[in-house]
Protein backbone atom coordinates (compact mmCIF):
# COMPACT_ATOMS: atom_id res chain seq x y z
CA UNK A 1 0.00 0.00 0.00
CA UNK A 2 1.25 3.43 -0.78
CA UNK A 3 1.88 5.97 1.64
CA UNK A 4 -1.67 7.97 0.26
CA UNK A 5 -3.67 5.01 0.51
CA UNK A 6 -2.93 4.49 4.40
CA UNK A 7 -3.00 6.03 7.70
CA UNK A 8 -1.04 6.24 10.85
CA UNK A 9 -2.94 6.33 14.25
CA UNK A 10 -0.68 6.69 17.43
CA UNK A 11 -2.22 5.60 21.06
CA UNK A 12 -1.53 7.21 23.99
CA UNK A 13 0.98 4.27 24.29
CA UNK A 14 3.15 5.48 21.51
CA UNK A 15 2.14 2.47 19.52
CA UNK A 16 1.91 3.06 15.48
CA UNK A 17 -1.45 1.27 13.64
CA UNK A 18 -0.34 1.58 9.92
CA UNK A 19 -4.26 0.85 8.90
CA UNK A 20 -6.26 1.21 5.06
CA UNK A 21 -7.10 4.87 4.42
CA UNK A 22 -10.87 3.18 3.22
CA UNK A 23 -11.13 1.48 7.05
CA UNK A 24 -10.52 4.55 9.20
CA UNK A 25 -13.34 5.89 7.35
CA UNK A 26 -15.62 3.72 9.03
CA UNK A 27 -15.03 6.57 11.70
CA UNK A 28 -17.07 9.87 11.18
CA UNK A 29 -14.65 12.01 13.62
CA UNK A 30 -11.46 10.54 11.62
CA UNK A 31 -13.83 10.82 7.98
CA UNK A 32 -13.76 14.35 9.12
CA UNK A 33 -10.11 14.62 10.04
CA UNK A 34 -8.71 13.30 7.12
CA UNK A 35 -10.87 14.81 4.30
CA UNK A 36 -11.18 18.38 5.88
CA UNK A 37 -10.39 21.04 3.25
CA UNK A 38 -9.12 23.47 6.30
CA UNK A 39 -5.19 22.00 5.68
CA UNK A 40 -4.74 20.53 9.06
CA UNK A 41 -1.48 18.35 9.85
CA UNK A 42 -3.80 15.09 9.55
CA UNK A 43 -5.30 15.88 6.63
CA UNK A 44 -1.52 16.86 5.43
CA UNK A 45 0.43 13.72 6.57
CA UNK A 46 -1.78 10.95 7.59
CA UNK A 47 -1.19 11.00 11.23
CA UNK A 48 -3.96 10.72 13.87
CA UNK A 49 -2.54 10.83 17.34
CA UNK A 50 -5.14 9.67 20.39
CA UNK A 51 -3.65 10.97 23.59
CA UNK A 52 -6.24 9.04 25.33
CA UNK A 53 -6.70 6.10 23.81
CA UNK A 54 -4.24 3.23 25.06
CA UNK A 55 -2.94 0.61 22.41
CA UNK A 56 -5.17 -1.97 23.46
CA UNK A 57 -8.52 -0.23 22.88
CA UNK A 58 -7.01 1.50 19.53
CA UNK A 59 -5.95 -2.18 18.15
CA UNK A 60 -9.60 -3.40 18.98
CA UNK A 61 -11.16 -0.07 16.88
CA UNK A 62 -8.64 -1.03 14.11
CA UNK A 63 -10.11 -4.34 13.69
CA UNK A 64 -13.66 -3.09 13.97
CA UNK A 65 -12.72 -0.79 11.49
CA UNK A 66 -11.63 -3.66 8.90
CA UNK A 67 -14.50 -5.87 10.36
CA UNK A 68 -17.14 -3.09 9.55
CA UNK A 69 -16.14 -2.94 5.58
CA UNK A 70 -16.27 -6.85 5.86
CA UNK A 71 -19.91 -6.69 7.54
CA UNK A 72 -20.87 -3.95 4.94
CA UNK A 73 -19.94 -5.85 1.83
CA UNK A 74 -22.30 -9.14 3.03
CA UNK A 75 -20.15 -10.83 4.83
CA UNK A 76 -21.70 -11.69 8.75
CA UNK A 77 -19.39 -12.88 10.73
CA UNK A 78 -19.22 -11.90 14.47
CA UNK A 79 -17.41 -9.39 16.05
CA UNK A 80 -16.08 -10.41 20.24
CA UNK A 81 -15.47 -8.46 22.20
CA UNK A 82 -13.56 -9.28 25.58
CA UNK A 83 -16.15 -8.08 28.73
CA UNK A 84 -13.47 -6.50 30.56
CA UNK A 85 -12.80 -3.56 27.92
CA UNK A 86 -16.31 -2.77 26.84
CA UNK A 87 -16.64 0.51 29.29
CA UNK A 88 -13.50 2.08 27.29
CA UNK A 89 -14.05 0.51 23.94
CA UNK A 90 -17.60 2.42 24.40
CA UNK A 91 -16.24 5.74 24.81
CA UNK A 92 -13.57 5.46 22.08
CA UNK A 93 -16.09 4.33 19.80
CA UNK A 94 -18.44 7.38 21.01
CA UNK A 95 -15.49 9.65 20.50
CA UNK A 96 -14.55 8.32 17.25
CA UNK A 97 -18.55 8.54 16.21
CA UNK A 98 -17.77 4.75 15.23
Amino acid sequence: MEKEETVKLISSDGFEFIIDRKAAMVSQFLRNMLTSPGGFAETENGIVRFPEISTTILEKICQYFYWSRQYASGKETEFHIEPELTLELMMAANYLHT
